[in-house]
């Protein structure tokens, strides 16, 4: 096919390094495009006469020439200086590179993970389950019974096929002692909903880690001995501590846990979370003995904790998706 490397010949005889970019778009249309000498030839050859051996070699070198006329190009484009029509650029390579802006770990989520690894240093697993969850996981499970006010529709969202969004972690309880079964130690962090307004302390959608430890001999004290360990590492001092009478159908007896903090300049008892002994008929619901087992269970608010942690004053501040309020912690993340 000696035109086919006649076109190559010629191409080759044409290019320089001294053209320009436009010069350079011009020579390739003239060889590579649509009406260019390629296709001309192309339109030229038979394909039909020939036989698969010839056409599999025509077809090689065509390819080839295509390669060596696009790798002049190339060669000519990329030469020592500028082109013709480009302004000469003084940049220094030593410089280092511009970066661009890294994203920052939201400050609930950087109350879990720190939560977690406290937790994962006790012997706990973390469990991540649904947020739309069953009546049953969220309420029967738990020792809720059907009257109670929190399945009314005013406290809690429920779904076209009868199902809830979660009101509590709590509603993994009765799964992972059915999945892992006892003794089980393991936390649920994740997104809670209640259909309830809005304020500086409340939100309708908001994070909780439950916790749970079921194993036999389980008292009043491990409780209170993990609960501490939690809050004297989470504000890195030695936190004092007291459990209240408080009612939650799920534990009995229940308490509200309270911790000696300064809010405002002054020391006070604050409420921090509830908490108590795993109700006999929450452990019979997942198949538990509670004759052998008992344990206990508490449910953390993370957007509680990171607002005490961090100084916030409005829980709504945490959802608000303002890039300003979240920068504030790239530093103390």
């Amino acid at each position: 096919m000696s035109k086919l490397a006649d076109i190559v010949t010629e191409f080759e005889a044409s290019v320089s390094a001294d053209m320009d970019d436009q010069a350079l778009k011009q020579l390739r249309a003239a060889y590579l495009g649509r009406n260019g000498a390629i296709a001309a030839f192309r339109s030229t050859v038979d394909f039909a006469s020939l036989s698969p051996e010839e056409r599999a070699a025509l077809g090689k070198e065509l390819n080839e020439a295509t390669a060596r006329i696009e790798a002049g190009i190339a060669a000519a484009k990329d030469k020592d200086g500028p082109t013709s029509n480009a302004p000469a650029v003084d940049f220094d390579t030593t410089l280092p590179p511009m970066t661009s802006g890294i994203g920052a770990i939201h400050p609930i989520t950087a109350a879990q993970m720190e939560i977690e690894d406290i937790f994962r240093g006790m012997g706990f697993r973390t469990y991540n389950g649904e947020e739309a969850v069953t009546e049953f996981k969220n309420f029967d499970a738990l020792n809720i019974p059907a009257d109670h006010p929190a399945r009314d529709m005013q406290d809690t969202f429920w779904l076209e096929n009868g199902m809830v969004l979660r009101t509590h972690t709590s509603s993994m309880q009765n799964e992972a002692m059915r999945d892992f079964g006892v003794p089980v130690r393991a936390i649920f962090p994740g997104r809670c909903y209640r259909n309830e307004a809005t304020d500086a302390t409340h939100e309708n959608t908001f994070y909780q880690l439950e916790g749970l430890y079921i194993d036999e001999g389980v008292t009043v004290a491990n409780l209170i001995a993990v609960m501490k360990e939690l809050l004297d590492q989470v504000f890195g001092r030695d936190v004092k501590v007291r459990l209240r009478p408080g009612y939650f159908p799920f534990v009995e007896p229940g308490f509200e846990l309270d911790f000696w903090t300064e809010i405002n300049g002054k020391w006070r008892w604050l409420e921090l979370m509830p908490c108590g002994m795993v109700h006999r008929e929450v452990l019979k619901h997942a198949g538990v003995d509670p004759d052998r087992y008992s344990g206990f269970a508490f449910g953390l608010g993370l957007t509680r904790l990171a607002m005490l942690k961090f100084g916030v004053q409005d829980a709504r501040l945490f959802n608000k998706g303002s890039l300003s309020f979240a920068r504030q912690f790239t530093a103390t993340l």
